[in-house]
């Protein structure tokens, strides 16, 4: 009896107050479903947009800070598996976007670079992901940002170790 008045309490609660009162780990991964949502959304948004969508961009911004990156290490960079890699990598290289050139040190390799197209999308523009994840971090102190590094690259360690152990490796 007491338990259903506490299952009727708990349902009459504001999700808000329900979201308080999840464990740590449930409450970390809602917001982390969130987040997930919102940039699958803003991507489809700024495709429609800019005609790449967000993991394209990311590849392109990062591009052009590294230019003449391996495909390996950028895959590294971004903790993607090489498969994912090279379907981003192909469809930016289809739009004329990317380049890619033979390694010199590593024939079995190749070095990509942006194309000039590739370069005008090189830069901050409004109504995409990044210029909303700037302005968001923007709004925080440093160590708050900081410290929300550390815990994600700790989540992605440990989700990357599951992965392992579970024989999911990608490579």
């Amino acid at each position: 009896m007491a338990d259903s008045r506490k299952a009727r309490g708990l349902a009459q609660l504001a999700p808000r107050d329900r979201a308080d009162r999840l464990p740590n780990a449930l409450g970390f991964l809602r917001l982390l479903w969130a987040i997930d949502h919102g940039l699958r959304s803003a991507s489809r948004r700024m495709h429609g947009k800019l005609g790449i969508t967000g993991p394209q961009r990311l590849v392109l911004r990062i591009v052009g800070k590294f230019p003449d990156l391996m495909p390996s290490e950028l895959a590294a960079l971004l903790h993607l598996d090489r498969g994912t890699l090279t379907g981003i990598l192909e469809r930016l290289s289809a739009q004329q976007l990317l380049s890619r050139t033979a390694n010199e040190k590593d024939g079995r390799s190749f070095l990509i670079r942006l194309t000039a197209r590739g370069k005008l999308l090189d830069r901050e523009v409004q109504g995409t992901v990044e210029a909303c994840i700037q302005r968001a971090l923007a709004a925080l102190p440093r160590a708050k940002v900081e410290a929300a590094k550390f815990v994600l690259e700790s989540v992605a360690k440990e989700l990357a170790r599951d992965a392992e152990l579970a024989g999911d490796s990608e490579d």
